[in-house]
């Protein structure tokens, strides 16, 4: 009889609590989300706020720092298509991101594959190339500047040994347009170097080597198997250095102050001018948008253009 009323107890079958959705939502993983939480204030106080604050901004005749000011509706941005130097600046802006974003990837590239190959001093050559990156782009524009200004610059006391003229390289309007590109380029050619590197590591050496038996050459191998498989690597490189390059200030400030005039100015550099030196916040907050409008497209644009090459290589 104590027997049978044991197992009656042990076949009772046990009630179980019912889950709450807290515990739910931990057992489900859901409460990884909140990690995403510091981040999204972040962006929202650092990005979005900043961004609809200059929106408002640019409807208004705001100087930047008394408190007055009114609305006066699309007049900036009526104000900006009748600039004749915007057109000017766009040009230059456009220079800057798409020049810099060609050079850096070309020279990049090459060096990868220089680097890649079984050399002694591949690791210091590659420190050494990389080395301008950690550098204040302001910095390196005052560096190139002691290059290319026109008294005492290095490159005039060499033509002056020649018996040759001073050049003044900073203050032509076309040459120092393409000087800037040409810093910015020497200063960030390192990340695309680094990125093409570690895209051509990640290629099997059996695709080559079988690609070697079959008779193909170094070029045919590069084309068949190097550029396509290099094509993620490509499309970052190619996108990163675009941007950087459409939002280029520090060189421009450093080399030429967007000067002479507002000849070799960007659209970050013409912004910041109008902001501080003519105290004109609602026309500098309407370059701003612009300057979003334009990077967005173009960066957008190329990103789905190069994915696409991507899916087709």
């Amino acid at each position: 009889m104590a027997e049978t009323k044991t197992m009656a107890v042990q076949a009772k079958p046990q009630v179980r609590t019912p889950e709450t959705a807290w515990a739910r939502m931990i057992r489900s993983g859901a409460m990884l989300n909140l990690l995403y939480v510091p981040a999204l204030l972040l962006f929202c106080v650092f990005i979005f706020y900043p961004f609809f604050k200059g929106m408002k901004i640019s409807f208004t005749n705001w100087d930047g720092y008394n408190l007055d000011y009114k609305w006066i509706g699309f007049d900036n941005y009526k104000r900006m298509f009748q600039d004749p130097e915007i057109i000017k600046v766009i040009k230059n802006t456009v220079i800057y991101g798409v020049g810099s974003s060609v050079f850096q990837n070309i020279i990049g590239l090459l060096y990868a594959l220089f680097l890649n190959m079984n050399i002694r001093t591949r690791g210091f050559v590659r420190t050494i190339i990389y080395l301008p990156v950690i550098i204040s782009s302001l910095i390196m524009g005052y560096i190139w500047y002691f290059f290319f200004q026109y008294q005492g610059g290095a490159i005039n006391d060499i033509l002056l040994l020649f018996g040759d003229q001073p050049a003044n390289l900073l203050g032509d309007p076309v040459k120092n347009v393409w000087i800037i590109t040409f810093v910015n380029t020497y200063q960030y050619l390192g990340i695309a170097m680094v990125l093409y590197l570690a895209g051509l590591q990640s290629i099997p050496r059996d695709y080559y080597e079988a690609a070697t038996i079959d008779g193909a050459g170094p070029w045919k191998r590069f084309v068949h198997i190097t550029w396509p498989l290099i094509a993620p690597a490509f499309t970052v490189s190619m996108v990163l250095n675009l941007i950087g390059g459409l939002k280029l200030f520090d060189v421009i400030v450093a080399l030429t102050n967007s000067g002479p005039g507002y000849a070799s100015a960007s659209l970050s550099s013409i912004m910041y001018l109008l902001y501080f030196g003519r105290e004109d916040a609602g026309y500098a907050a309407t370059i701003g948008i612009l300057m979003f409008i334009l990077i967005s497209i173009v960066s957008i644009t190329s990103l789905v253009f190069l994915r696409r090459r991507e899916v087709n290589a």
